[in-house]
């Protein structure tokens, strides 16, 4: 019966009946009107979730990693500089993925914990006379620590600098469930997936690429076939695909993008801030500290938590999932065994947290963990009965 349990993990997240039932079609002719009349709105849609009105909407059948890969191919060059700072898994991994590509990658390294370091970008770009540092590559909310960086920031650093570098962003944990303004904020391509906030399954990496970037694809020497930015553009400017798509999905993403328009999108982060909130008070009557090292880098979206000093994370996860059926996100590399995440996004009510905060606090009581049980549910209640007008408006 585990099945019927939320999951607490910051992605994949839970898939409403509603968006399983547009999931389940017959197999049909991608290359037929139709389909031509299902996809180009999709698309056109999806530029609402990025903010961006001049960018335009390119998707693969793939992940977010396959998402960064195809950024980097369709913009860059062998030995092309790159300057990234790593203040967790995610930022660590886009690292690895331009190293492998034969990428110059010049590294900040940060306390995890921390976001993006907005004034050591400005500082580095401005002594960058030559302009060799063709991308500034950041992550929007790092899934391992529960931070979100401020794009905007950066982008004024960048401005401030003078530096013609592309600005490219990884947003797979906080698009469609936080605000993300690509226009106003100056990104050149934002990197997302099907399988957060777009509550739908894992299989669609979802990018928004801005007129600049476009224009980078004609001097990237980077190999690139399946991701090729070209291909797909010439494709979709019909309606089409250049290969077989993933229909399933680009039907559920229709649902999903309708079900994100009649809530409202200002309502939807709202719920989420909501959601994160009741999170956060659990954690601090239960007594323990976020990785997250301030306030303003809170994440809406997951919360990343330090167990006591002789405590393992890991045991705590795997006792709530073995005990009680459900799951909560591990500590990942330097969280590992230190901490353990709360996701809270994408399909998810004040009711479904109280239920996750219920599940980690027995798992805790069980493992003999210094809570006292009930304590963080109570703090929970306390906001969301607090906040119950929001519901209403």
């Amino acid at each position: 019966m585990s099945d019927q349990n939320p999951v607490f993990i910051p992605g994949p997240t839970n898939i409403p009946d509603r968006l399983r039932n547009a999931m389940q079609v017959q197999t049909r002719d991608h290359r037929a009107p139709d389909f031509v009349e299902t996809f180009a709105p999709v698309l056109r849609d999806c530029k609402r979730v990025f903010g961006t009105e001049t960018g335009q909407v390119i998707m693969f059948p793939s992940t977010g990693t396959g998402g960064w890969e195809a950024t980097i191919s369709n913009t860059l060059s062998p030995g092309d500089k790159v300057l990234i700072a790593r203040y967790g898994m995610f930022s660590h991994r886009w690292i690895d993925l331009c190293q492998r590509h034969g990428l110059d990658v010049q590294i900040i390294e940060c306390p995890w914990g921390n976001g993006a370091p907005a004034d050591q970008f400005e500082a580095i770009l401005r002594e960058d006379n030559e302009q060799q540092i063709k991308a500034v590559l950041t992550t929007h909310n790092e899934t391992a620590t529960g931070v979100r960086s401020d794009i905007g920031a950066i982008r004024k650093a960048m401005d401030a600098s003078n530096h013609p570098a592309l600005l490219f962003v990884d947003c797979v944990s906080s698009l469609a469930s936080m605000p993300f303004e690509m226009d106003t904020w100056g990104v050149d391509i934002a990197v997302s997936g099907s399988q957060k906030g777009f509550m739908l399954s894992t299989g669609l990496a979802i990018l928004g690429v801005s007129q600049k970037a476009q224009a980078a694809m004609e001097t990237a020497q980077l190999p690139r076939t399946f991701f090729d930015f070209r291909d797909m553009m010439a494709a979709n400017s019909s309606g089409g695909f250049p290969y077989t798509p993933p229909l399933q999905l680009i039907y559920g993403l229709k649902e999903s993008l309708k079900m994100l328009f009649e809530e409202g999108l200002d309502n939807v982060y709202a719920r989420h801030h909501r959601l994160a909130e009741g999170v956060r008070k659990a954690v601090d009557a239960w007594g323990m500290k976020l990785c997250a090292s301030s306030p303003e880098l809170y994440s809406d979206t997951v919360s990343a938590i330090y167990v006591p000093e002789g405590f393992d994370s890991n045991e705590l996860t795997e006792h709530a999932f073995n005990t009680y059926g459900v799951s909560f996100g591990i500590g990942l590399g330097e969280m590992n065994g230190k901490a353990f995440r709360i996701g809270h996004l994408g399909s998810l009510t004040d009711v479904m947290v109280l239920s996750g905060l219920a599940t980690i606090e027995m798992a805790m009581a069980d493992l003999n963990y210094p809570i006292e049980l009930g304590s963080g549910v109570r703090a929970a209640q306390e906001h969301f009965r607090s906040t119950a007008r929001y519901l209403k408006d």
